[in-house]
């Protein structure tokens, strides 16, 4: 697990000064070495962090045997033993280290591009070709590592971080107006785009190949291409298959060379993932949680006895708001760009607990999305019924004349299309908000930036989605909406930022491919049964913990942000939310966000906070990066 910088310049037009200060702005990436190639036309830089093949041998960026090609390379491959074993046996290729990172380079050798179809892992991968002087980038197939590029059609940079490619002079920082309208409805700005108009995200499942007359770009893999004509429909073979497919996640991810751990939130996934752990490791497995002062939001005490009755060794911290005051001012430094997630805050904490004890944890990111765990589906499934499609809009009326809870209830009812209807019912889950909604919140300066209200992304969805391997039910569709955009570009990025902030790696162990492409192809009567959701995990994971401790409502990694800012956090309203800042930017029009304030204060409408937090997270990240 690293950090990765670099550029392409036949034009030289980027210097070996600024990549040196490119690979020192994502230092807390890899604190362990740091190494640079250069020549007249190409610059690799690599920040490590050691997790395989301690010793300085394995240090990047690293020619290959023939010294044709050179690496930098963040991720970890899993599966990297066996290529080694392939490449030995068929190409007689003999190494000189125990790292993946010089089974990745001779794969990439002896394999060509298609070498990235062997790999199982998280992965952002630049390798050049000293002969051809062409360079190769790729992105792991569900977007687990970050990365980000600037393209001219002359000059290529790249990076981990946003923040690393700031550094260099010659990349223009507009700011993208569409990636602002996108963070107001989603709370993150989604791959291909950044906030910057000339940086962009490489999507997942993508490969470049860069060189002097040349831009190629490949999609090797796709969430789409995986959904398949037929569902697995015998229920006991699909609770063994992903049985086995679990355990062979788990036990990839949990071989090291330093100590590992397994974030436990004390939730089905979380639970599952430590579960595998315990009964893979030879020595007894740290576990980790948060907790809150406020006892609504604290799932620590279940966290904690599963801890005991799978016998780990469990470390919790719990949280107040003094924790996130103390965060606030760090947080926008670790995501470079408006990012809302705020349970990015606890997300943070942990990262820092664990890493005083281990350098590598699991998380259960993903078991939601692959196997219908949100709210946000069971809304899905309701709107999707004909009698609820053929009345929304009255039953929306009616309900915004309720009280809050259902006024907040009526805006899922307002999705402006059904093609559009996939961000409306995220947006709304996470109480953002609706397209409707930006139009009347943004000001008429804001509107006249060209495409600053594009849709495109978020339409092209909905009209993909109906034209698949199969006729996928309303619940399906929206989780496949969030594994595409909420997935990646909120919940991986919120979990790479915030651990790699503390130099410490994160594994997910249900977004090995393997189990994606089976839960995409699962009968969704298995992920949904009988008002029971997650149903097949929760079978497999009643073999390893009794029922009773899950017999709760599904709580989320949330904060109590809706109180600390009525009370605690208060300040970052008048300070990002006045009159004057509101003004100066001139995004949002100034009467609508008094309207918020009052409402969400003085009038009993406590859902807004995150609406509210959102404009906060925007308005902060405009005082300290525009003029």
């Amino acid at each position: 697990m690293c950090g990765i910088t670099g550029f392409y310049s036949p034009k030289k037009v980027f210097s070996e000064t600024e990549l040196h200060a490119m690979t020192d702005a994502i230092m807390h990436r890899g604190p362990d070495a740091s190494g640079y190639y250069t020549d007249e036309t190409i610059g690799l830089g690599h920040r490590r962090l050691s997790i395989i093949d301690l010793s300085a041998n394995a240090n990047q960026p690293m020619h290959s045997d023939n010294n044709r090609y050179v690496i930098a390379y963040n991720g970890e491959v899993y599966n990297f033993r066996e290529i080694a074993a392939e490449l030995k046996q068929k190409h007689q290729v003999n190494f000189k280290t125990s790292s993946d990172t010089e089974v990745i380079l001779e794969a990439y050798s002896k394999y060509g591009t298609e070498f990235v179809l062997k790999l199982n892992g998280m992965f952002a991968i630049a390798i050049y070709d000293k002969e051809k002087k062409e360079l190769f980038v790729s992105r792991d197939r569900i977007g687990i590592k970050p990365f980000y590029y600037f393209w001219d059609g002359e000059n290529f940079a790249f990076a981990s971080e946003l923040k690393a490619l700031t550094k260099l002079s010659y990349i223009p920082l507009e700011i993208n107006h569409n990636g602002v309208y996108q963070f107001l409805h989603l709370g993150f700005i989604p791959a291909p785009q950044s906030i910057y108009k000339s940086i962009k995200k490489l999507e997942s499942g993508t490969w470049l190949k860069i060189s002097k007359n040349n831009f190629e770009s490949h999609i090797y893999w796709s969430i789409n291409q995986q959904v398949n004509e037929k569902v697995i429909s015998n229920e006991k073979e699909a609770l063994v298959k992903l049985s086995d497919l679990l355990m062979s996640s788990v036990q990839y991810q949990i071989k090291s060379d330093v100590p590992f751990g397994v974030f436990l939130s004390g939730g089905i996934d979380s639970s599952l993932v430590t579960a595998n752990a315990v009964n893979l490791s030879g020595v007894k497995v740290n576990t980790f949680s948060i907790g809150f002062e406020e006892n609504r939001f604290n799932e620590s005490v279940y966290a904690k006895a599963i801890a005991n009755y799978l016998g780990t060794n469990h470390h919790e911290f719990i949280v107040s708001y003094k924790d996130a005051i103390d965060l606030i001012d760090t947080i926008f430094d670790v995501y470079s760009e408006p990012f809302a997630d705020s349970s990015s805050i606890p997300t943070m904490l942990v990262s820092k607990l664990a890493k005083k004890h281990v350098t590598v944890t699991l998380s259960g990111e993903g078991g939601d999305e692959l196997f219908m765990g949100y709210g946000s589906y069971q809304w899905a499934r309701r709107l999707n019924k004909p009698l609820i499609k053929t009345f929304r809009k009255p039953i929306e009326s009616i309900l915004s004349r309720s009280n809050s809870r259902f006024q907040r209830h009526a805006s899922y009812f307002g999705y402006p299309n059904e093609n559009l209807k996939y961000s409306h019912t995220l947006s709304q889950e996470l109480y953002y908000f609706s397209l409707d909604e930006l139009n009347n919140l943004l000001s008429e300066n804001f509107k006249k930036y060209p495409g600053s209200r594009n849709i495109e992304l978020l339409n092209n969805f909905g009209v993909e989605i109906d034209h698949l391997g199969r006729n996928l039910t309303s619940m399906e569709k929206q989780a496949i909406f969030d594994l595409h955009f909420y997935l990646q570009g909120d919940l991986l990025t919120k979990v790479d930022r915030a651990s790699m902030n503390y130099s410490l790696e994160t594994r997910v162990p249900f977004l090995d491919h393997r189990i994606i492409e089976f839960a995409l192809n699962l009968s969704p009567d298995f992920k949904y049964k009988n008002g029971t959701t997650k149903y097949l995990l929760k079978e497999i994971l009643y073999q390893y913990v009794p029922k009773k401790f899950f017999d709760r409502p599904k709580q989320g990694f949330a904060i109590p942000m809706e109180k600390w800012l009525k009370n605690e956090l208060q300040f970052l309203i008048d300070d990002f939310l006045s009159e004057k800042v509101i003004k100066k930017y001139n995004y949002v029009e100034y009467n609508y966000v008094k309207q918020l304030k009052e409402d969400f204060l003085k009038n009993d409408k406590g859902y807004l906070y995150n609406r509210l937090w959102l404009l906060i997270v925007l308005h902060k990240w405009l005082v300290k990066n525009v003029a």
